[in-house]
């Protein structure tokens, strides 16, 4: 097993594949988007596949895909398969916003895939276009209806709750009664060059005004589902809510299908039970999402040997910080780092 100087056991890497995405989410990236990375700065599914070979033998176990949008990459079917076929590998997981599952979801699961968490900030389609700049909720919706078609499970929801943008969180948690799906509502974190706003509609940086605690998501669920006649949300124990692999906190409703789960980075930070690193579409190993300091394990990967990433692992392990300080605003933006 890996630890970290501070005795942390590591042994989940989030992996990007890709800074590309067909959505333009204003939290994420401003109108104009971003500027890609040059082909020839990505990793190659080869590069990837080797590093996380000698990642699993130094303790990882666990690997979740992410992007930008991962499955606008071609190849990531195969690329999976040849991942979970890595000796020691327990799991691969996916993070993606769904669009374009249906015409991949069945083959994703038969490659080895055995998890999918969906970022969907909206059950409102004028809102969701809003939010995602022309994205369609009913491509998205077709998504999570494939993902639980093929029987991926646990599927997750991710929101992201902003406190300018118009969510209505009871419909998720309405969703979780009829579903088994399980909605996390994630505080909105201080990623990206801070402070542009999104209610200005410039997007892709972080506001104070706009981070909305888990405390109070709480609060407005319970009053909102009250008015229902549904409700209250009430903790899972130990071992009853979805196997997870981070710090969601989980509450169930009577009788519903699912579970509704809060994230929260900010007001209630859970820097010491932090079990992972992550590396860069462009292959930059990085200990802490809040954290500039990255590894380069690109040029160890084209240039050097097993040796010099077995080091470079090992340094970022070592330098992984305690906690991330309340830091606000970083150099690269969330497509950009592998969300």
């Amino acid at each position: 097993m890996a630890h970290d100087s501070h005795g942390r056991t590591i042994d989940y890497l989030r992996i990007s594949v890709t800074d590309r995405c067909n959505l333009r989410c204003v939290y994420c990236m401003p109108p104009e988007g971003v500027e890609w990375k040059p082909p020839e700065s990505i990793l190659t599914f080869e590069e990837i596949e080797h590093f996380a070979s000698i990642a699993v033998e130094q303790g990882i176990s666990k690997i979740r895909i992410t992007g930008g949008e991962p499955l606008v990459r071609k190849g990531l079917v195969e690329h999976i398969r040849r991942l979970k076929a890595i000796t020691g590998l327990e799991a691969i997981a996916l993070t993606t916003n769904a669009t374009l599952l249906p015409q991949y979801a069945e083959a994703l699961r038969n490659a080895g895939l055995s998890r999918i968490n969906i970022s969907l900030d909206s059950l409102d389609p004028d809102v969701f276009a809003t939010i995602t700049r022309g994205g369609r909720l009913a491509d998205a919706l077709a998504g999570l209806d494939a993902a639980l078609a093929v029987g991926f499970h646990p599927v997750k929801l991710n929101v992201v709750v902003v406190r300018s943008l118009e969510q209505d969180l009871a419909a998720f948690a309405r969703l979780a009664i009829d579903r088994p799906v399980h909605v996390r509502f994630i505080e909105y974190m201080p990623v990206g060059d801070a402070p542009l706003s999104v209610r200005g509609g410039h997007g892709g940086g972080w506001t104070e005004a706009d981070h909305v605690p888990a405390s109070e998501i709480l609060t407005a669920l319970d009053s909102a589902l009250g008015a229902e006649g549904l409700g209250p949300l009430q903790p899972v124990g130990d071992g009853s809510g979805p196997e997870g692999w981070g710090p969601a906190r989980y509450f169930t409703i009577a009788g519903a299908a699912g579970t509704i789960g809060v994230i929260s980075p900010l007001s209630r930070h859970f820097c010491g039970a932090c079990n992972r690193l992550r590396l860069t579409a462009d292959g930059r190993l990085r200990p802490c999402l809040f954290s500039d300091r990255e590894f380069d394990v690109r040029t160890a990967l084209r240039d050097g040997t097993d040796e010099d990433i077995e080091a470079i692992i090992s340094a970022a392990l070592n330098e992984k910080p305690e906690t991330h300080e309340q830091r606000r605003g970083t150099s690269r933006r969330m497509s950009q780092i592998g969300g």
